[in-house]
This record gives C-alpha cells, structure tokens and sequence, in this order.
C-alpha cells in the first residue's frame, strides 16, 4: 500500500471515529441527563419548603394545561413542571386541546386558553400564574383534605377582618389574605350571635379586645379551651382587664407595662417601645426561623405551670437582658430602668407556645391541644405584616395552631443580583469610554494599521 493510500484511509477511520463517537454521545444524552443550576441560591430550583411539601402528598399529583397546540407556552411550562417532576416521580404533565375537547374545558370551568389546573385526590384548583409561591399555595391547599377553619372572635372592639369603612393600618385584612392563600378559610365569630364556638373551628383567635366581655362569652371561650380547642391570645399593653379566668386556666400572667429596649438604636428600631427579635428560642412554631420580626408596643407574659393540666411552656419571642419591663406611665417620652417603681429586668417572655396532649375520647384520636400567647397584637396588622420576616411568622404561627406542621415555611429564594448600583464616577467611565475613549481607540489602530503597511 502506498503512502498516500494510507493517509486516505486513515483520514477515513479518523472521520469514522469522530461520527461513532458523535453518535454514542447523542446516544449516552437521551439515556442520562444532567442539569446544574447555577444562579445565585439556586433560584431555578425547587426550594427546601415545596420539596418538603410534595414529600407529604404521597398521591398523583396531575398539571392539566388546556392551550392550542404549537403554542410557545407549551416549552416554558414543560421546563417548569419539570422542577417538580424531578423532585416526585408521580407529577403528571398533561396538555388538553381546548377546541378539541371542549366538555373538560368546561368542566374545569376554564376561561381562556393557556389556563392550567393542579389536580389532586380528585380535587382540583386553577392556576393564576405560573410560579413557585403560588404553585406552593394550591398544592398546600390541595393537600389537606380537611376543611380548617381559623375564627377570629368579634364584638369587642377587636382588630377587624373586613373593613368597608374607616379602614385602619391596624386591622387584619393582609392576614385574611395571606391565611385565604394557605387554603384557610378565616371567618369571624360574635358569641352573642353564635353561643357556641363551633366544634369544626381550628383555631381561635382572640385579637386584642378593647372593650370587656361578658360572663357569658368568658364562659364560652373557657369551655372551648377546656375541650382542648386551640386558641392565639393576643393582648397589648393597654387590653382592657377580663378573661381572668382563661388565664388562671392556662397558668399564665399577663405582666402589665411596655417592653423597652435599651439598645434600640444599635438594632435599628425607630423607638425604644419597638423590640425587634433577631433570634428565638428552640420552639414548635418557628423552629428554623431567622428572619427579623417587630413587636412594637409589647407587653410581657409570666407563666406559672399549674399543678394539673399537663401543659409544656416554651417561649417563641424572648428579649434579652438588656430590655426591661416598663409599668410606669410613657407620656413624657423619658424611660428609664427603676426597681423601685416596679419595673421589671429582662429576659421577658413576649410570645408564648403551649402544648398539652389530649387522650382519646368521644371518638376523637388522641392529639396535642396548641395555644399561643402574644403581648402585642400590632405585629400581624395591615401596617406591620409587610415588614420584615412578620407576614412569614404570622403565617406559621396560626398554620402551627391549625395542626398544619407540614405546610409551613415555603419560602423562594430571592435573587442578590437584580440590580447593579455604581458610584458617579464609575458611571462616567463607562460612559466616557464606550462614546469616546473606545471609538478613538478603534479609530487609533485603524491609522497606524494603515500606516504601517504604507511603508511596506
């Protein structure tokens, strides 16, 4: 054979080889993939909380999207459902040609095309927009079959749900809000309307009354902790006195004054009457927290566990030693520390969890009966639920109180990276440079290329 032969052959192996290993490569893709998500606290993953929340919905979860075929959408919610198909095996992704099969359409009740609907245990729910909270709310939602009713009591002044009129910053409809969009359904309660507290009710919550309650109404209330209902109080440092004994039954003390914090200015607060918790102690409600909260105008609790009752006490939000316990009067705008006046030092105890377990009886199963405690009802209002962690706790705290352990804290990372902020200076730079510096700079290496080769 001649060289030259053997070359063509071996230009041909070498063509055969690279095809071989070409096609083996496309072969080895379709049988294993691999994807890596590289953003900044892997924003195009599914985050710890929707991971956890699929891992408690053992079921077919089904995405239904009813849209014409060829649409473009089709590819952005196939690489978005696929999130969650990579994180549980049994996520179905099933596109429905509207036009095609119109009597599904209509029995989902869908309005337009592109419309998607999340399909679980034969119940299901539309989707508003394609994203991870909301996603998150509707599985949540989806998942729990029982119907959980939070009841907020009414009738004395309390912090309202709904207000058509003279609306204020401290009313509770974001609260509403935020509970609706967990798949709560939040309803208000007046006991001289209704005598009894419904026996369906998973939570009562009892919003800083203003005004005293009657004999009656007490009773209630009392009777329905008593059953082991679950119950948040909320008390602010001007609550009107009553309810005596549903504290005394819960072996708790409301402390009368203001939690001041000395070193206010050091942690940001715009008052010494605004406590900001930075950290909490180990507790069922919150127990991976670290977001900021606010308790402006707070009140302390004292618990003294009574003898009978089986109660474990363990605080949510606690000062540190530098706060004290205000009981004289803020008028003046001047606070100060004084033992002889009656104030009391820190560490004070602002939010407050109780547990008890209930035996089996009247055919319920046997369960843990769940009350929270907080000096200071301003913290979940229209006007502080925006701010800082607060709307994340509120939400857990009252899903805590509704036996909802496995629904709370879904959060999604948010992106560092969504601007880019720069000094004059450097914005003049960057302006300079590419209307002026760097065309002079082109233009430069053009005339001396050009006369250079002039002399050659």
């Amino acid at each position: 054979m001649s060289r030259t032969s053997g070359r063509r052959l071996q230009r041909i192996l070498n063509v055969v080889l690279i095809v071989v290993v070409v096609l083996l490569a496309a072969r080895v893709s379709t049988l294993h993939k691999r994807e890596y998500d590289w953003t900044a606290g892997n924003r195009n993953t599914l985050g710890a909380g929707s991971r956890q929340q699929l891992a408690e919905m053992p079921d077919e979860i089904r995405f239904l999207v009813f849209d014409y075929p060829g649409s473009e959408l089709r590819r952005e919610i196939e690489a978005y459902v696929g999130r969650y198909q990579r994180a549980k095996a049994n996520v179905r992704l099933e596109f429905i040609d509207p036009g095609a099969d119109p009597i599904r359409a209509r029995d989902y009740s869908i309005k337009r095309p592109g419309e998607a609907v999340i399909e679980y245990q034969g119940r299901h729910e539309s989707l508003t927009q394609l994203s991870e909270p909301v996603i998150s709310a509707v599985l949540q939602r989806l998942a729990d079959a029982e119907q959980r009713y939070v009841l907020f009591l009414q009738g004395h002044g309390e912090r309202s749900l709904d207000v058509l009129i003279d609306k204020t910053q401290y009313d509770l409809s974001q609260l509403k809000e935020a509970l609706t969009e967990k798949g709560l359904k939040v309803l208000p309660l007046n006991l001289v309307a209704t005598p009894k507290i419904p026996e369906n009710a998973s939570a009562l919550v009892i919003a800083t009354p203003t005004q005293t309650m009657v004999d009656s109404e007490v009773d209630r209330i009392r009777e329905y902790v008593a059953a082991g209902g679950n119950l948040l109080w909320l008390a602010d440092p001007d609550s009107p006195p009553g309810l005596g004994t549903i504290a005394r039954m819960l072996g708790v003390q409301w402390l009368d004054g203001t939690v001041i914090l000395a070193s206010y200015a050091k942690v940001g607060a715009g008052s010494p009457v605004e406590f900001f918790a930075t950290r909490y102690p180990a507790n069922p409600v919150v127990p991976t927290f670290k977001s900021i909260t606010s308790f402006p105008l707070a009140r302390a609790i004292r618990h003294d566990p009574p003898t009978a009752g089986g109660w474990t006490y363990l605080p949510i939000v606690e000062t540190g030693s530098d706060a004290w316990l205000e009981t004289g009067r803020l008028d003046d705008g001047e606070v100060g520390f004084d033992a002889a006046s009656g104030d009391l030092p820190g560490p004070l105890t602002i939010g407050l969890a109780m547990t008890r377990e209930l035996a089996a009886a009247d055919g319920r199963p046997k369960r843990v009966q769940r009350v929270a405690l907080f000096g200071d009802g301003d913290f979940l209002s229209d006007l502080m639920l925006p701010r800082y962690g607060n709307r994340q706790f509120a939400t857990a705290l009252i899903q805590w109180l509704s036996s909802r352990d496995a629904q709370i804290d879904i959060e999604v990372p948010k992106a560092p990276d969504v601007s880019l902020d720069l000094p004059p200076w450097a914005l003049w730079i960057y302006g300079a440079g590419f209307t002026a510096i760097l065309p002079l700079l082109l233009f430069g290496i053009g005339i001396g290329r050009w006369l250079i080769r002039r002399r050659r």
